[in-house]
């Protein structure tokens, strides 16, 4: 017998590893759902076996959640730690370590950043799966005490023109995922009443098994005020505050750590959560309230795996162990097991560690919030987690073993990338940049963004849209001034799949210089980023190797900017038997703006002269103009971080020497597209001397074009510095004008427009 049943009034079973064998080990974690592999199961045995005895089923589920991908990093870690991390700087306050990272924003206040996944529940629930990676990302900002300040959204999904003929088995459409991830997204960051002012959104036909749905939040904290992921002191009190905890959510990271078949719709339903705003609204508040008074040693939230993480983590970060009674945790509903209660990941919860002399004040407080809070353990002095239920002890371990769990670096192979190119000239230019504007990943996001409330708590200065009323063109980084000081932070998100897909290693190399770019396009000096990495499975040699070159990339790029990389998450498993996702690596950009007052947006004023700044090659692997043309090329752009940090900071300079109008990055569809978004929100313009298609389409990096005062004096103050620039013509009128090109501003604005909207009805 593999499963015994224990004598004692409620549901729990002894596990008779001790006589396994392989295949009954592997028969094990199958039935229970725990997704380990025999090795893994062989060294959960070996541990019993010192202890003499058999695990009970919430110990083994406790270890899985513990050893999963989404939890413990361990095909990751290894490889972060080779490439990405170490990255310093003086006003880094805390770095990876934690829920979030946190760095300083001045004398008194840090901002808090946090960036994760929500990938596998999105496709299968996409309206629930998307909400609760809004409330997990937020409950992440505020652990460290901080207040959530606004939301970003990259997304990324199947094409849009998708038959539903094509759809594979199990497979949702792109359109009702598109639609259920914002309503998601929308409801929930509405609801509890803080901002999503950026983010992205993109579609690729390898997104169509698994849709990618990465959030990022920041928050701010006073620099006295932060409040750490750990226990404080043997003897304090764990407190569990918010909502009651159910069956939604179980297994949750395990299913997370596996990919997506055909049965996943109906087999995993119960692993995504059900998110509660109207519940985390006044959880924040109260939170925020302790955090202020003082009472509280430590907290962290119940995301991943529940408590069975949160409270190991918890007391293992503190060098302690735990006592915990189980039945003192509010149920949703009657008959759960112990490790149902154990591993679930219910919503809206958080744990606090308090000292005994505050916990009634603490109580208190959450009570007075309409929050439910309970006392559920205590901090011990030594390494153990021992967990009691209607008075039987059911769970006794050490929590290094637990918690410290397996790691691995895996073997992988780097692709090699002969690089061609095959592109040439097309005779219609005027209606290829139409084309282009109307393409899903150019056109405008308006009917994603309306639907947010990105002005709520009143502290955004630039929001995502800015230019003519009722003509709005997209920025390339939003603003938000976040305390009473004119300093204000700038976010954006960004990354090309088409050119990761091609060359991983280039391909994030130029996600990090579109972050540089868009935070330098509206006057903010780079400060820190945040890294969501999804990914394909990584046992497959070439799925890791995607993921080895990427990150490689991003350290080369950090190290040598330099830019330090605070927080940050990784998603595998990404890929169905029908495909893996291109290679992924999101990047979420941080940058300070010292006077919110100066910030520059992207629309032409019609009052000085255009520029271009940066050099254009013949780069056009990943670009728009090869999707469109059908043509070949795999010469994705180059960039390194000498030139970036030169070119940025030159830029920068010179926004404090000249009157600078507009200012806009080039990335997808190259300069003509960018003249066209700076057209939508704004004047038109005449360019004189660009007319070939590399001129136009390229995609190079390190790439601007600003209005500006000036021009000639521009270009000479830049070139003192080593930057390339030249002026190419004027903001005038209400047509963009590029040789012999001539398109009104009003025929661009109805192509970008109607990009989603014929799809969307919106």
């Amino acid at each position: 017998m593999l499963y015994n049943r224990v004598d004692v009034p409620f549901e729990l079973y002894e596990i008779n590893i001790l006589n396994a064998d392989d295949e009954d080990l592997k028969k094990i974690s199958e039935e229970m759902g725990l997704a380990l592999n025999v090795e893994e199961m062989k060294r959960i045995k070996d541990y019993f076996e010192r202890a003499g005895r058999n695990p009970y089923d919430i110990e083994l589920q406790s270890i899985a959640q513990a050893w999963s991908e989404h939890c413990c990093y361990k095909s990751s870690k290894c490889y972060l730690r080779q490439h990405l991390f170490g990255v310093e700087a003086d006003y880094v306050i805390s770095a990876i370590e934690e829920d979030a990272g946190v760095v300083e924003f001045d004398e008194d206040y840090a901002y808090v950043v946090a960036m994760e996944s929500h990938n596998h529940p999105s496709a299968i629930e996409p309206y629930g799966g998307a909400a609760t990676g809004v409330g997990g990302i937020l409950r992440d900002v505020l652990c460290m005490g901080a207040q959530p300040v606004a939301l970003l959204d990259p997304l990324f999904f199947g094409e849009l023109d998708t038959k539903y003929e094509e759809l594979p088995r199990g497979t949702k459409h792109p359109l009702y995922l598109l639609s259920g991830v914002v309503s998601g997204i929308r409801d929930y960051g509405n609801r509890v009443g803080i901002p999503t002012v950026a983010g992205m959104v993109f579609f690729d036909r390898s997104y169509l098994t698994n849709c990618i749905v990465n959030v990022g939040c920041v928050g701010i904290v006073r620099k006295d005020r932060i409040v750490h992921s750990r226990a404080g002191n043997a003897g304090d009190l764990f407190v569990l505050a918010g909502g009651y905890t159910g069956r939604d959510g179980i297994h949750g990271v395990t299913f997370a750590s596996a990919e997506l078949d055909e049965s996943s719709e109906e087999e995993s339903r119960g692993a995504v959560q059900l998110g509660n705003p109207i519940v985390k609204e006044p959880l924040i508040h109260a939170c925020l309230e302790i955090v202020e008074k003082g009472l509280l040693t430590g907290m962290k939230d119940l995301g991943g795996g529940g408590l069975s993480c949160v409270i190991g983590e918890m007391a293992l970060s503190a060098g302690f162990g735990a006592e915990v009674w189980l039945d003192k945790v509010p149920l949703k509903e009657e008959g759960m097991a112990p490790w149902e209660i154990w591993i679930s990941e219910s919503q809206e919860r958080m744990m606090l560690t308090v000292s005994p002399q505050h916990v009634d004040e603490v109580l208190y407080i959450f009570q007075k919030w309409d929050i439910p809070a309970v006392v559920v353990g205590r901090v011990t002095e030594d390494r153990k987690l021992r967990v009691y239920y209607m008075g039987h002890k059911i769970y006794d371990m050490d929590i290094d073993f637990v918690v410290k769990a397996v790691e691995y670096c895996r073997d992988y192979t780097i692709r090699e990338v002969v690089e061609v190119d095959e592109t040439s000239a097309v005779h219609d230019l005027k209606g290829l940049i139409l084309k282009m504007l109307e393409h899903p990943n150019v056109a405008s996001r308006e009917w994603i963004i309306r639907q947010y409330d990105h002005q709520v708590r009143a502290s955004t200065v630039l929001p995502p849209l800015h230019g003519r009323a009722n003509a709005e063109t997209h920025g390339d980084a939003a603003i938000i001034r976040p305390t009473n000081s004119w300093k204000g932070l700038a976010l954006t998100a960004d990354v090309n799949p088409w050119m990761c897909r091609i060359n991983p290693f280039w391909g994030a190399a130029s996600a990090f210089d579109e972050v540089i770019r868009n935070l330098v396009a509206v006057n903010a000096t780079p400060h820190s980023f945040a890294d969501c990495l999804n990914f394909g499975n990584p046992e497959k040699p070439e799925r890791m190797g995607e993921f080895v070159e990427s990150v490689k990339a991003l350290g080369w790029m950090a190290r040598g900017y330099p830019l330090p990389c605070v927080s940050g998450n990784v998603s595998f498993y990404n890929e169905t038997s029908h495909s893996a996702i291109a290679p992924t690596p999101t990047l979420m950009g941080i940058g300070v703006v010292e006077d919110v007052r100066e910030a520059v947006t992207s629309h032409f004023k019609g009052k000085g002269d255009v520029v271009l700044v940066g050099e254009t090659k013949k780069e056009f692997g990943g670009s728009l103009y090869c999707r469109l043309t059908n043509q070949r090329s795999t010469v994705v752009p180059k960039t390194s971080p000498d030139k970036l940090r030169t070119y940025a900071r030159a830029m920068l300079d010179s926004f404090g020497h000249f009157r600078v109008y507009a200012c806009h990055d080039l990335s997808e569809g190259g300069l003509a597209v960018a003249l066209a978004e700076m057209c939508i929100g704004g004047s038109g313009c005449r360019i004189k001397g660009v007319g070939d298609y590399v001129s136009l389409f390229s995609e190079s990096n390190t790439r601007w074009v600003v209005e500006v005062d000036g021009g000639e004096e521009f270009v000479a103050f830049l070139g003192e510095r080593g930057v390339k620039a030249e002026v190419i013509g004027e903001s005038t009128g209400d047509t963009l004008e590029i040789g012999d090109i001539s398109i009104s501003t009003d025929k661009m604005e109805r192509a970008w427009r109607n990009g989603l909207v014929k799809y969307t009805g919106w």
